[in-house]
């Protein structure tokens, strides 16, 4: 049949120690040294902007923290975990808003949260740890966000976007989708109001092909990198097992991430779901608490990634192995490297 050894199990998976299963991933495009690279999604995706910032990649940083801060404030007010300051975007439709907003095509929700006098954002109600002064200080600075958003967006060469959950929260009426439920951080929860929906394969690929759509509009060569996130639910209000519900809804985002793949050449799907929940690994890049994923994971996910570029594109490894310093692109120079803040998919979020 003449088909290489990676289309059999045998010799793809079972003869070879989980560490050396390779060429998992067959590249669409390049991501190479001097590409401006964007990140979005669930907390997974930061993993990307660290290991690209480690081998000296342009990651864009386009909303950095203000110079006053240290690096301990910027971490706690969610600066630099992603390209633009949304905090984690863990759904298709949330995705879609953002996009709508930042580009005009849909009017900015007027609602906001109040807790002890303060203001929050329900788009992101944890971004303020101490929520905002006002309304207008709330508006403000999402607008702030809309603007990095435009820029990242225009100017990147690749978006890598991490897809993290299925179930949210949503404004019956408007159809507003929040970050978490209300009436957790901030606000109040009304059933009259407030619904639980745990979102379906169809509207997921509508909300994620409206997205790429918007993308493609404000950039005509923006590439897109799909990932999907291996971090278990913390907590399900579906009303099946917390097990059950995470199999349930990483497959789905799976599915959808593949027929994207497949249908838009300007979209690929890059394998760090597979890696770290597959059986043939052993589970080993799990902790002991079997969700959260330990740094050997994380290094190779991205080592995997690395490697695949290199063996597709001879060219990015040589452009690589220059040594030029670290950049962070944004708007002001010097932004750090953040640490990694993963809020655990936020268990509030669940109300």
């Amino acid at each position: 049949m003449g088909l290489p050894e990676t289309a059999f199990w045998k010799t793809a998976v079972a003869a070879k120690n989980p560490l050396e299963i390779s060429q998992l991933w067959q590249p669409k495009f390049a991501v190479a040294p001097d590409h401006r690279v964007i990140t979005a999604g669930s907390c997974f995706a930061q993993h990307f902007s660290r290991a690209l910032l480690a081998r000296d990649y342009k990651w864009m940083d386009s909303e950095p923290a203000p110079k006053l801060l240290s690096e301990e404030q910027a971490r706690d007010f969610n600066y630099g975990s992603f390209s633009f300051r949304s905090g984690n975007i863990y759904t298709a439709r949330m995705l879609r808003q953002w996009l709508s907003y930042a580009f005009e095509e849909e009017e900015q929700p007027a609602e906001y949260w109040q807790k002890d006098g303060r203001i929050y954002d329900p788009l992101r109600p944890a971004i303020e740890p101490d929520g905002f002064a006002s309304v207008a200080e709330m508006q403000a600075s999402r607008t702030a966000t809309l603007a990095a958003i435009r820029q990242a967006v225009t100017e990147a060469d690749v978006f890598v976007f991490t897809m993290g959950l299925t179930e949210c929260w949503r404004h019956r009426q408007s159809g507003l989708e929040y970050a978490m439920c209300p009436g957790t951080v901030a606000g109040d929860f009304d059933p009259a109001c407030h619904e639980f929906v745990n979102q379906g394969y169809a509207g997921i690929w509508r909300d994620m092909r409206a997205a790429l759509k918007v993308l493609r509009r404000a950039n005509a060569k923006l590439q897109v990198l799909l990932t999907v996130s291996p971090v278990p639910l913390t907590a399900t209000a579906s009303g099946q097992h917390v097990l059950t519900a995470t199999s349930h809804s990483k497959s789905v985002l799976r599915a959808v991430a593949g027929e994207l793949a497949a249908d838009y050449k300007h979209v690929d799907y890059f394998p760090s779901y597979e890696i770290i929940t597959h059986p043939a690994y052993r589970g080993m890049f799990y902790a002991p608490n079997q969700r959260s994923v330990v740094q050997q994971g994380v290094n190779h996910v991205m080592e995997s990634f690395f490697a695949c570029q290199y063996e597709t594109f001879p060219w990015v490894k040589r452009k690589a192995s220059r040594g030029a310093k670290p950049q962070v692109v944004s708007k002001v120079a010097g932004a750090s490297e953040r640490a990694v803040k993963c809020d655990e998919e936020f268990l509030d979020a669940f109300g």
